[in-house]
């Protein structure tokens, strides 16, 4: 039997199934990029409920394979050289399970790297900005008298959707008729935008039908749909 004692995230969070990958999430967008992802590969694996609602990606044992303290996380018991390997950061995370297995990103060099920028965009960019759009129309920033900040970050937000609207004219997905991580790591969190932070109108988001139509065929996929509900909340 696999021997994941010397992480000390197994803990607090036992695995039943210790010669499975293990993911510590919670179904944000940032989490459900990897259990979308492990869904789509078909990889075996066993998820964890981290409920940030109870600052649980905040105590010792999440620290101890995080320290940023944020989800997801995985500790893969088959990891390089077969042996027990930590990550954390969703993006880094994502690369990791497309160079585990070859799949979920071309295997051309060049596609490879320009799937990797549309990761990094999503990171970069994507990420950060529609988040602190949720802050200032659906939590507490919606207290702030000054709008500014808000108007700040929803028209970068109308700038990032009109950047994946051009990206996609004329193709099915981000790297034409090949679905990958580019897609993963996006797609948790335009569907946020405009349904969990309740920003469809406040971003025009009708303005932008190739991203409508492309976030459609994503949640379509089957093993999207079962990554959206990854770990099952308790």
């Amino acid at each position: 039997m696999t021997d994941l004692s010397a992480f000390p995230i197994t803990k607090r969070w036992p695995a039943s199934h210790p010669d499975r990958l293990q993911l510590y999430s919670a179904t944000t967008p940032n989490g459900v990029k990897v259990s979308i992802a492990l869904e789509e590969l078909g990889l075996p694996y066993e998820a964890h409920l981290v409920d940030i609602g109870k600052d649980q990606s905040w105590t010792p044992e999440f620290l101890s394979l995080n320290p940023n303290g944020k989800i997801p996380a995985i500790v893969d018991p088959d990891g390089p050289g077969g042996k027990p390997f930590g990550l954390f950061e969703s993006g880094a995370i994502l690369l990791y399970l497309t160079d585990k297995t070859g799949k979920l990103i071309p295997a051309d060099p060049a596609r490879r790297y320009e799937t990797i920028q549309w990761v990094f965009f999503q990171m970069a960019a994507i990420g950060p900005i529609f988040g602190q759009v949720g802050f200032f129309n659906k939590f507490a920033g919606r207290e702030i008298a000054d709008k500014r900040p808000l108007d700040r970050y929803r028209n970068e937000s109308r700038r990032l959707i009109g950047v994946i609207e051009t990206r996609l004219k004329g193709r099915r997905w981000i790297m034409d008729d090949d679905f990958t991580i580019a897609d993963i790591s996006m797609l948790g969190w335009v569907r946020n935008l405009i349904g969990f932070y309740e920003a469809r109108e406040l971003v025009g988001f009708d303005d932008f039908p190739t991203v409508a139509a492309w976030l459609e065929r994503g949640l379509a996929r089957p093993a999207v749909q079962r990554g959206l509900t990854i770990p099952a909340k308790g």
